[in-house]
Order: C-alpha cells, then sequence, then structure tokens
C-alpha cells in the first residue's frame, strides 16, 4: 500500500482550488474527484465570449440574435460549464444601470429579432424579476421572440410552478431550452415541471453535451432522445464537449459524436435527432455525418442510413438567361 504524503496533498488542494470553487454538499462522501489532467490545448475561456461582448452582460456572434447573462448564478455548478470564469453572486444580475445600458443597445439595433436569457440560470432570479426583465425585452417592437436557457427542469424541478408559467405567458412568445444528458436525469419531479411549462403554452427544447463515459455511447443517446420525445421535449442540439481546462476527460472525439448520430437516423423518429454541433467564437459549426456521395452523369449518389446506395434522377438544369 502506497501512502500519499500530507505535503503532496495539501499542494495537490492548492492547485484545485485555484482553478475550481468548492462547496462542501450535504453527503461529501459520495463525492467523487476524476483525475484531473491539464494539457496545452486546454482553454480557460474556449469561446471567448469577452470578445463578443459589445456592451457588458450581452454575448453577440449572430447579426439577429444575442445572449443575454441574467445572473452568475446556478443551482448547481456543472463539471462541464464554459462559464467557470463568473463570480456566482448577485453583483451582475441583471437590474439597475446593468440592464438599462443592455435596453438601450437592443433598442438601438432593429436588427435584434431573438434574445436569449442564459447565465449562470436565469431561474435563479425570482418570478417578480424575471417578470420585469422579460416584459422590458418584450415591449421593444423589433423583439420578436424571448428564449431562456436553464438546467432548472433538471437540477431544481420544483422551481417550476403554476406561477412562474403564468408569468411567463404574459411574454409570449416565449421558448425554453434545458440541458438533460442522460435518461437518469428525467425524473418523475422533472417530468412534472416539463408538463407544466407545455400545458402552459411554452415549448421546450433540449440542448445535451457529449460526455466521455457519460452519454457516448448510441445505446444510451437513442435512450435519452426516446425518454425527451415522451415528454414533449425537443432534442435540439447535442453539443461537442471542449477542451476547457480541467475538464479534458469529457471531451470525447468529434468521430464518436458523428457515429453516435448516424446510429440514431433511420432507429428513432427524425425530430428526435439533435443538431451535433461545435460551439465557436464564430458561432455554432454543424457537425454532420456524411450521406452524399456526389453526382454520376444525371444522377446524383446518396447512402441510406441502412449503408444502401440510391441513384436520384436529378440532371444538371443549364441557366438559360441572357
Amino acid at each position: 500500500m502506497h501512502l500519499i504524503s500530507y505535503e503532496k496533498i495539501k499542494k495537490t488542494v492548492h492547485v484545485l482550488l485555484d482553478i475550481f470553487r468548492y462547496r462542501i454538499p450535504p453527503h461529501p462522501g459520495i463525492v467523487c474527484f476524476p483525475q484531473l489532467s491539464i494539457t496545452r490545448k486546454a482553454e480557460a475561456f474556449p469561446l471567448s465570449e469577452v470578445i463578443n461582448s459589445p456592451v457588458p452582460g450581452v454575448i453577440r456572434v449572430y447579426p439577429d440574435r444575442i445572449a443575454v447573462i441574467a445572473t452568475n448564478r446556478c443551482p448547481v455548478y456543472c463539471r462541464h460549464c464554459l462559464r467557470k470564469r463568473f463570480n456566482r453572486d448577485r453583483t451582475e444580475d441583471l437590474k439597475g444601470d446593468r440592464f438599462e445600458r443592455i435596453l438601450a443597445y437592443i433598442r438601438s439595433d432593429t436588427n435584434i429579432r431573438d434574445v436569449l436569457l442564459t447565465g449562470g440560470d436565469p431561474l435563479m432570479l425570482d418570478d417578480g424579476e424575471l417578470d420585469t426583465i422579460l416584459g422590458e425585452l418584450s415591449s421593444i417592437g423589433h423583439v420578436e421572440i424571448l428564449r431562456i436557457g436553464t438546467r432548472v427542469p433538471c437540477t431544481w424541478p420544483e422551481r417550476v410552478t403554476e406561477d412562474f408559467v403564468k408569468m411567463l405567458k404574459k411574454h409570449q412568445p416565449v421558448w425554453m431550452s434545458t440541458q438533460f444528458n442522460h435518461p437518469r436525469e428525467i425524473t418523475p419531479d422533472s417530468g412534472r415541471a416539463i408538463d407544466c411549462l407545455i400545458a402552459g403554452g411554452i415549448p421546450v427544447n433540449n440542448q445535451s453535451v457529449l460526455l466521455r463515459g457519460v452519454n457516448d455511447s448510441v445505446d444510451i443517446m437513442l435512450e435519452l432522445v426516446r425518454a425527451l420525445v415522451r415528454l414533449r421535449i425537443r432534442p435540439y442540439y447535442l453539443y461537442q464537449a471542449q477542451t476547457l481546462a480541467g475538464t479534458e476527460h469529457f471531451v470525447t472525439s468529434i468521430e464518436t459524436g458523428l457515429d453516435i448520430i448516424r446510429g440514431l437516423r433511420g432507429w428513432t423518429t427524425g425530430f428526435a435527432i439533435p443538431q451535433y454541433v461545435l460551439d465557436t467564437p464564430f458561432g455554432k459549426i454543424p457537425l454532420n455525418p456524411q450521406y452524399l456521395r456526389g453526382r454520376d452523369g444525371d444522377f446524383f449518389k446518396m447512402t441510406s442510413y441502412s449503408g444502401k446506395v440510391w441513384r436520384e434522377y436529378n440532371p444538371l438544369i443549364q441557366d438559360t438567361k441572357e
């Protein structure tokens, strides 16, 4: 038996404390810490969101939509989170001068038609605070839709109440994006929360993260997406996990993700197959399996989910314009 010296443990703990914020859970004995490995390729802020922030609290990489940080706080702190840089307190909650500057920015640009509230988790704010935020945003004429990105239906489903949903209905159209990463996360309580949202007219999309050793197989992902559509949740995105400092052990190869998407195609309902994407500072980039095999004279060749090749008659049409 090899014993680790106290000094080595102390040194390791201090290294970890410089990277992660720690809280003692109610039952610390059940917490395990996977081996931490930090490589040269790992990044603290892989999306460079600060560069894409025209005003504090706004992230913009697309011409017609923005993300707004509603709060830095979350009910849980996910190991794979891309925003570990946040101070988890109320100092940057969406209110006061910070909110007024964001509203002024949105009002000044009529191209902005879609506003996503993100965080942290916006549902850490109380109903009254969210009511005020959504009311101000929905009053801007060129803002067509509002979205809320939250893990609360998975991590804190009791937060979703009938009063909360009634408040959301005042500001329609409102869309909800949540994050279930494994079928075991879908519980009776989370099902009740989703049913409350759907019954209130709030559509719900799911954005999973592909995590090595957690959901990186066709069988688990198939079970997950089928469970989601039974709850009337649309599997929207499957994110490629990124080389975030301290969490490289979660990262799969992109080939693994492509194999999973290929394994879902044909074996479940079409709208249950999420779009596999990589989030970058330049926006989300679709990662798609290749089914097209190219042109063969007047035919275009392609491969079905089962591997059978189809030749579609599709002659090139000559441009008759002079």
